[in-house]
């Protein structure tokens, strides 16, 4: 049986924003001297060159190819101390992780207890071919807010440290947030998470 906790681990966020700067100024006049700002542009992309960047870009490689490689049902054991020093607090869990959108993404759904409550958790993990990171998403039923998070692969020793930032409902701001995930062997992994609440996650 894999073994694992919650894996916080999911992947990027697309964000798109329409911003009309345009103001009814000179509207109903006859007033012609306005000018438009002059504007830097971009060499014209040879369409060759667009194609392979973008089919770059797009392809799953060898690091989805390790996602993928992490599909299944994983159950953990969850480590937490609300307070530095203070007594820790121990759950168990279980993550259910599938890859989707043609291999380029992995969904995980995470469900347990946490502090004597119900828990479910969804994230979705992904690496940018272009960014050379690892990016993830992260919602569960303790909030309402969206954790994001991103960082580098490091071979050497088979972890991820991400760094992103996290509301923190208490003092209304949001909160710096780290996590290292290291992948033990094919059947185990461990998820070290701190951040206004400090977090270990012990796999065995």
């Amino acid at each position: 049986m894999k073994k694992t906790a919650f894996l916080f681990f999911a992947a990027s966020v697309l964000l798109f924003s329409c911003n009309n700067s345009g103001d009814d100024k000179g509207k109903g006049s006859s007033d012609s001297t306005a000018k438009k700002e002059p504007t830097t542009k971009t060499p014209p992309m040879d369409s060759a060159a667009m194609m392979k960047a973008w089919q770059a870009y797009m392809t799953p490689g060898d690091m989805h190819k390790m996602m993928a490689s992490w599909d299944g049902t994983w159950t953990g054991d969850l480590t937490y101390w609300e307070k530095p020093g203070g007594p820790p607090t121990k759950s168990s869990s279980t993550s259910v992780n599938k890859m989707i959108l043609g291999g380029r993404y992995q969904e995980s759904v995470n469900t347990g207890n946490m502090m004597g409550m119900p828990y479910e958790g969804h994230g979705l993990l992904g690496y940018d071919n272009a960014r050379k990171v690892f990016e993830n998403t992260w919602e569960d039923n303790m909030g309402t807010g969206i954790m994001k998070m991103s960082g580098p692969w490091d071979a050497a020793s088979k972890s991820a440290t991400l760094t992103g930032k996290e509301m923190d409902p208490m003092s209304g701001t949001e909160k710096d947030m780290k996590e290292i995930f290291t992948v033990v062997d094919d059947n185990t992994q461990t998820l070290a998470m701190f951040g206004p609440v400090q977090m270990v996650k012990n796999i065995k």
